[in-house]
């Protein structure tokens, strides 16, 4: 049995208490001037500097792009990887920071396996394969919180201009009024018609910087309106209401699909968990085959099998709508 010293029980209980305490008094001291200078990395921008054109370029390179807003290197894919990402500390700081991971792990694996090649393998994987894994899903949760903002969005554009708003000053709002990431995206496309380009343009650039599956939708009708004429509020509010409905389709499905998503991660996790708690209860009982060169090929093809499974279940539990 596992044999629990009480001292320890009380010292975690006294760190989970002074958390919670800090916590309780970050929130009666945390004020809605705080918020709403925070509202978004924009506004952090431009409360700094007052040039809205030195904002503009300044986005831009935060998120991997020149000046002008083009792409600064050639390899379109992770141009658009990092862009939609939303990564804010730009390029040579990640790059930076993808070399100091690259030295951590190969140092570290070389120090505790001992194993030059097996840390060279590691150092490669930290370098091309991780960075990659973490943009995705950077921009898969990104994408997502843009998505459940977008109505709103919507709605408010629809309330500037039946208010008597031109277009710009209507997106303009959702820059001052919404949280990132529409906020300071928005708040770019309103930089951008203000520095010279059109509508239609600054729209297709913002499908760029984001990427989600609605925003064709908005682009189109705006583009059209913008050639042939037409109720632009009433388009936007029909859409808003379409894209509300994709959403809470997709939330239905998603309830729909969470058993299945649960007993993927649970068939996943229980070997792993299994074999951490047979370690830490019975040390030796994996030591006599620990080292033996079988184990090592057994259980990569383990991993490759569970992944296969992983990835088979993944697909159907996950579907664009």
């Amino acid at each position: 049995m596992l044999d629990l010293n009480p001292v320890y029980l009380f010292y975690i209980l006294i760190g989970l208490s002074a958390a919670m305490f800090a916590e309780g008094m970050y929130l009666a001291f945390y004020n809605a001037g705080s918020y709403r200078k925070n509202i978004n990395r924009r506004l952090k921008v431009v409360d700094a500097n007052a040039d809205r054109e030195s904002v503009l370029v300044q986005l831009r390179r935060e998120r991997g792009l020149t000046a002008a807003g083009d792409y600064r290197f050639n390899f379109f894919d992770l141009n658009r990887l990092l862009l939609q990402s939303g990564l804010s500390i730009g390029l040579n700081r990640l790059l930076l920071f993808i070399v100091i991971g690259a030295i951590a792990v190969f140092a570290g694996v070389a120090v505790f396996e001992g194993n030059v090649g097996h840390a060279a393998l590691a150092a490669v994987f930290a370098t091309l394969v991780l960075p990659i894994l973490v943009l995705k899903f950077m921009r898969a949760r990104r994408q997502k919180m843009f998505g459940a903002q977008f109505a709103d969005g919507l709605d408010i554009i629809v309330r500037s201009l039946r208010a008597g708003h031109p277009v710009p000053v209507a997106i303009s709002m959702v820059a001052r009024e919404m949280a990132d990431p529409i906020g300071s995206e928005f708040g770019i496309v309103g930089d951008e018609i203000t520095y010279g380009a059109d509508l239609e343009t600054a729209m297709r650039n913002l499908y760029f910087r984001v990427g989600t599956d609605d925003l064709p939708l908005f682009v189109t009708a705006v583009a059209i309106q913008t050639s042939t004429g037409g109720n632009l509020g009433e388009i936007l509010e029909n859409l808003s209401g379409v894209i509300r409905l994709r959403f809470k389709m997709r939330r239905k499905v998603r309830a729909l699909a969470a058993e299945g998503r649960a007993s993927a991660m649970i068939l996943s996790s229980l070997p792993i968990l299994m074999f951490f708690v047979i370690q830490f209860m019975v040390p030796d009982f994996y030591a006599s085959v620990w080292h033996q060169p079988m184990t090592k090929i057994g259980l990569a093809a383990a991993g490759f099998w569970m992944g296969i499974g992983n990835i088979i279940m993944f697909k159907m539990v996950n579907f664009r709508i």
